[in-house]
């Protein structure tokens, strides 16, 4: 199996740049990466933020914008999205009972979860106990297969000042996936910055996203985070019986390519 990630999409009304940068341009620019070297992709997910202030215009533009993209495409919210206002344009039908803006795909022996942790006028990660029920009924379903859940809030801690906004109760989080036998990775957005590591036996990933990314504040550095004008970063994601590697494809970037002769090989 393969498939992409692409998260905190910050989409305006079109031709209105969003903190300085033209975020429809970005976003075309990811689908055209798509289509030019993943077009064998099983699908592409959306990981939340598609909306940079939840306007309806936005969202048509989303629909416009993902228009050509060759793999089907699944969709999930973030804190700056309005889940109303999403589900006017893209169909009531999409918000579950329980799960809320979520859903499974069972792809190549794995099943993916999508999961919506966002909650309306919440900055920070929240699943209610409806999500919570709905997460551990999906989990039981897929007993005997492998799992990677991708959503938009970071539930580990990442030393950043993003962990102000994290997933609320980060714990009962880890104890529900926990629970299942074979839980290879989660993979979040949120945070602008790509990051791997282990959190209570947990394999945790973070993508940049399409928008801005922010330099790595750890303790002890002076001065302020950085917001950076890129990369523009998608997650392609390889899955098969061995395991799940994760890629960071930046498909916006300001690398200078080396010349071949620089290199000697053999």
């Amino acid at each position: 199996m393969k498939f992409i990630v692409l998260s905190d999409l910050h989409l305006g009304p079109p031709g209105e740049p969003v903190n300085g940068l033209d975020t429809g341009a970005r976003l075309a620019a990811a689908v055209e990466t798509i289509n030019r070297d993943h077009s064998n992709a099983d699908f592409v997910l959306l990981a939340g933020d598609l909306a940079d202030q939840g306007q309806e215009v936005a969202y048509h533009a989303l629909r416009d914008l993902l228009a050509p993209l060759v793999p089907p495409v699944h969709i999930t919210l973030g804190n700056h999205d309005d889940r109303s206002t999403f589900l006017s344009v893209w169909g009531t039908e999409r918000d579950d009972p329980q799960g809320r803006v979520s859903e499974v795909i069972d792809r190549g022996g794995y099943r993916v979860i999508l999961l919506d942790t966002s909650e309306p006028g919440l900055v920070s990660g929240r699943l209610c106990e409806g999500r919570q029920a709905w997460l551990v009924e999906r989990l039981v379903e897929a007993e005997d297969k492998p799992v990677i859940v991708v959503m938009h809030h970071h539930a580990n801690r990442l030393s950043l000042p993003v962990d102000a906004i994290a997933l609320e109760d980060g714990p009962r989080f880890s104890q529900i996936l926990g629970a299942h036998p074979d839980v290879r990775q989660v993979i979040a957005g949120h945070v602008h910055i790509p990051t791997t590591g282990v959190w209570h036996g947990l394999p945790m990933t973070t993508i940049a996203g399409s928008h801005y990314s922010v330099s790595p504040h750890l303790p002890g550095m002076s001065g302020r985070q950085k917001c950076l004008e890129g990369p523009a970063q998608m997650a392609v994601v390889l899955a098969d019986d061995e395991g799940v590697t994760v890629h960071f494809h930046d498909y916006l970037d300001r690398h200078l390519t080396l010349a071949p002769g620089l290199f000697r090989h053999g």
